[in-house]
């Protein structure tokens, strides 16, 4: 089987820094993740038609972080138990896949700060809105198709 080498540098720094660790390459674990990932999207579907924008929009932001776990998992990657583990995810997986798909995986990135805005709310910081979830939804569909594709062709690391 072929290495993947597009980012093979910020992976191997990613794991001697200890923010990934390698585990043994799961293909069934990795399409779990992405059923997990559909199933927490249809959940924000549902819940984008209530009240509870915070919900829908956390249920949205779980189903793109499932689904670029599961491109880690397939490879026997991992993001270690640590502050800035769901950033480290979006690290390592743009870093392989960036260019060609950089774009579409980097709006995980503000979902991010908003999730965390919404899990930790301040006075001065907002929690997700109906537009964020309206944003969220389709943003984070695009990240679970992709990594539907990349786990059929992507290689253990």
């Amino acid at each position: 089987m072929n290495r993947w080498e597009q980012g093979r540098p910020v992976i191997e720094a990613l794991i001697a820094e200890r923010r990934l660790e390698t585990v043994d390459a799961n293909r069934p674990h990795a399409e779990a993740m992405l059923d997990q990932a559909r199933s927490h999207l249809a959940s924000a579907e549902i819940l984008a038609a209530t009240d509870d924008q915070v919900m829908a929009f956390t249920a949205a932001y779980d189903g793109a972080r499932k689904a670029l776990t599961a491109i880690l998992a397939n490879q026997g990657l991992r993001p270690r138990g640590s502050e800035g583990g769901h950033a480290v995810v979006l690290e390592a997986v743009l870093a392989q896949l960036d260019p060609p798909m950089g774009r579409d995986l980097r709006e995980f990135s503000w979902m991010r700060r908003t999730r965390n805005d919404s899990e930790y709310p301040s006075p001065d910081r907002p929690v997700a809105t109906d537009q964020d979830v309206k944003e969220a939804i389709p943003a984070a569909r695009t990240i679970v198709d992709i990594a539907t594709k990349v786990v059929a062709v992507m290689p253990r690391f």
